[in-house]
């Protein structure tokens, strides 16, 4: 297997193209780190990678790489008896409850799940909740713990109308939030209880309002793959074609990645895999070429597992072909 991925690589220079590989961990060493440290238990190194890291820079990916660690659930109670009044470790066990809950509930639709399952899942998900509201009274200015009961009121079902509060109680601390943008835009989908227009609305808005270069542009492209997805086969390739989503796609574009204020950092690579299969869809070539170029190769597994959840990179690399890159 190793030898084929070695040739995979190699045609992949020989046509003049780089080699596909999926990014993980944002090229961050510190997330591998903190990962394996909460794999081992270590609470020590866990809070020392954790406060490295200032809200006020997002530290969303280190602790979804803690709270997708089998295990932490077990230790990180034991570190709040010890420590009652501080207010990570019950951070941690919040989004570790988060993760653990959906384990329960698998990525199956809700009719394929059991009663039980959803059972442990709200379970789990609730006490998600009592941990992060303890986090947010202890440290009021932290995004993180808002974020998480974002992800827990889609869970939850809490409503459109506390999904909305506990949206804007994020921003309100971090205007240009990427993942929490990013969790609204899922709850004012149609699937989730919104609606397309609302959906397109939400993403115009929060792109266009933010600063140019933004990473916030990526939420337009989102939305239109998001509709793709709602539609059959057929209309959802038509949808995608259409002159006014190309052109929403280009204004999104123009700016976010294409602005010079544009700045790697963060999500902006996800930015860029979004918009190659936005424009990929949309059989803009040219502009999906500019995208795979940028991105060099370094494939984010979302959004190309909507078209290949079992190897997103088959489905960047088929892409990237088509588009003549």
């Amino acid at each position: 297997m190793a030898l084929l991925g070695d040739l995979g690589l190699t045609l992949g220079r020989w046509a003049g193209r780089p080699g596909v590989r999926v990014e993980k961990d944002s090229g961050d060493p510190a997330v591998a780190r903190v990962r394996e440290a909460a794999v081992a238990a270590d609470w020590a190194t866990v809070r020392e990678v954790l406060e490295a890291r200032p809200e006020s820079e997002n530290r969303v990916e280190l602790l979804w790489a803690v709270g997708d660690a089998a295990g932490v659930e077990q230790w990180i109670t034991r570190v709040i008896d010890d420590q009652p009044e501080a207010p990570l470790p019950k951070l941690v066990a919040g989004i570790r409850h988060i993760s653990w809950g959906w384990e329960a509930r698998t990525g199956a639709r809700a009719s394929q799940v059991s009663r039980e399952q959803f059972e442990v899942f709200h379970t789990r998900l609730r006490k998600a909740e009592e941990w992060l509201y303890e986090a947010a009274e202890r440290e009021p200015r932290w995004t993180s713990p808002w974020y998480g009961l974002q992800v827990t009121g889609r869970g939850l079902q809490v409503g459109q109308e506390t999904a909305r509060r506990r949206f804007e109680a994020t921003v309100r601390r971090d205007p240009h939030h990427l993942e929490a943008h990013q969790q609204q835009l899922q709850q004012v989908c149609d699937k989730w209880g919104g609606s397309h227009e609302e959906m397109h609305a939400f993403a115009r808005e929060s792109a266009f309002t933010a600063p140019t270069g933004t990473l916030l542009g990526q939420l337009v492209a989102v939305a239109h793959i998001e509709e793709w997805l709602s539609l059959d086969s057929g209309p959802d390739a038509a949808y995608m074609r259409r002159p006014e989503v190309r052109t929403s796609l280009h204004e999104a574009a123009d700016h976010s990645y294409r602005h010079p204020d544009f700045v790697r950092r963060g999500g902006w690579n996800q930015v860029l895999n979004t918009f190659a299969m936005a424009f990929s869809l949309a059989g803009d070539r040219t502009a999906a070429r500019e995208c795979f170029r940028a991105t060099d190769g370094r494939v984010t597994e979302f959004p190309w597992y909507y078209l290949d959840g079992n190897d997103p990179a088959a489905a960047y690399r088929k892409q990237r072909s088509s588009a003549g890159r």
